[in-house]
C-alpha cells in the first residue's frame, strides 16, 4: 500500500527502552477533495530514510498496517493500529495542479482582426 501527500511535520528520532528501539514519524497532508493528515511511523534503520527530506515536499510513502492487542489491567481487550513506513521516494508536483497560474476564460481575449484570407497558411493541419 502507499500515501501519496507533502510533508507537513518531519519528527526526530526517538529511542525507547534498553534495546535502543528507534521511532520517526512524519506527517504526509494528501492532495484530494478532503485533505487527510496520515501519521506514518518508520523504525529501527528505517528512521535514516527521513533524513533528505524537509517539510512541503511531495512524497509517496509505501506502507504497511499493523495492528495489536493488548490486554489492560482491568482485563479489557484494547486493538491499536499504526502505520508503518518502509520506503519513501520524492514525486513530482503534477502536471495541471495548483501550482499552475490559473487560466483565463477564451471570451478575455480580443479576436484577432488583421488576418488576410489571402496570405498562405503553410502550417502541416
Amino acid at each position: 500500500m502507499e500515501v501519496q501527500g507533502r510533508i507537513k511535520v518531519i519528527g526526530e528520532t526517538q529511542t525507547f527502552g534498553n534495546n535502543g528501539f528507534r521511532k520517526r514519524e512524519i506527517v504526509v497532508t494528501t492532495e484530494e477533495q478532503y485533505p487527510q493528515h496520515i501519521m506514518v511511523e518508520f523504525v529501527q534503520d528505517k528512521t535514516d530514510l527521513l533524513n533528505n527530506y524537509k517539510v512541503g515536499q511531495p512524497v509517496k510513502i509505501n506502507i504497511n498496517l499493523r495492528g495489536r492487542e493488548w490486554v489492560n489491567p482491568q482485563g479489557e481487550t484494547k486493538y491499536f493500529n499504526s502505520i508503518q513506513g518502509w520506503r519513501i521516494e520524492a514525486v513530482q508536483a503534477e502536471a495541471g495542479g495548483e501550482n499552475l497560474p490559473p487560466v483565463p476564460p477564451a471570451d478575455a481575449f480580443e479576436p484577432a482582426g488583421d488576418l488576410n484570407e489571402d496570405d498562405h497558411d503553410d502550417l502541416p493541419f
